[in-house]
């Protein structure tokens, strides 16, 4: 006898289950395709910056490749510069004028050209940028300097906020090293 009443329970529970599975299944689409509109009504907004932030990019490029110094206008005042690996430039730069003073300059004061970008690739996704490129120039004593990065930018309206570079960095050391820095 009570098994019955057990059993009854259960079919009870079991029967309440699935009428809130089935009311939950026929919620659930309209959820997604409302998910779904609201993903593809931010896409156009998301695409629109990654386009603007790669054309950023790529113009700055080519105006470092025609000459022009163009950190200045690229990276924000506060830029988080980071350079992966080992070696004393290794580390995180807190801001624009760090990052130039500590790890751009000791390689850039000892070079008589200016460091020639050769673009392989741009990627972009959103916000985020991603250059793989050479570089080469010559040092203050005559010698071919030659190295290969791949920077990632994370954008933000239009400036680099925060950075990570990948690069030959014994390269990088022995340039600075084994030249004398050009006469200021």
């Amino acid at each position: 006898m009570t098994i019955l009443p057990t059993r009854q329970w259960i079919a009870g529970v079991n029967r309440t289950a699935l009428i809130t599975l089935a009311l939950l299944s026929l919620a659930l689409p309209g959820a997604a395709i409302a998910t779904t509109a609201a993903t593809q009504a931010q896409a156009p907004d998301s695409s629109a910056i990654e386009q603007r932030n790669r054309a950023i990019v790529e113009a700055a490029f080519e105006k470092w490749r025609g000459g022009t110094y163009v950190f200045a206008e690229l990276l924000a005042p506060d830029v988080v510069w980071t350079i992966h690996g080992s070696g004393p430039v290794a580390g995180t730069y807190r801001n624009q004028k760090d990052f130039i003073e500590r790890a751009s300059r000791p390689l850039t004061s000892r070079l008589a050209t200016a460091i020639m970008p050769e673009v392989h690739n741009i990627f972009a996704d959103g916000d985020t940028i991603i250059i793989r490129f050479d570089g080469t120039a010559t040092t203050t004593s005559g010698a071919p300097y030659r190295n290969q990065f791949v920077w990632i930018f994370k954008m933000k309206d239009g400036l680099v906020v925060n950075a990570e570079a990948f690069l030959d960095l014994v390269a990088y050391q022995q340039v600075v090293d084994n030249n004398a820095p050009r006469a200021q």
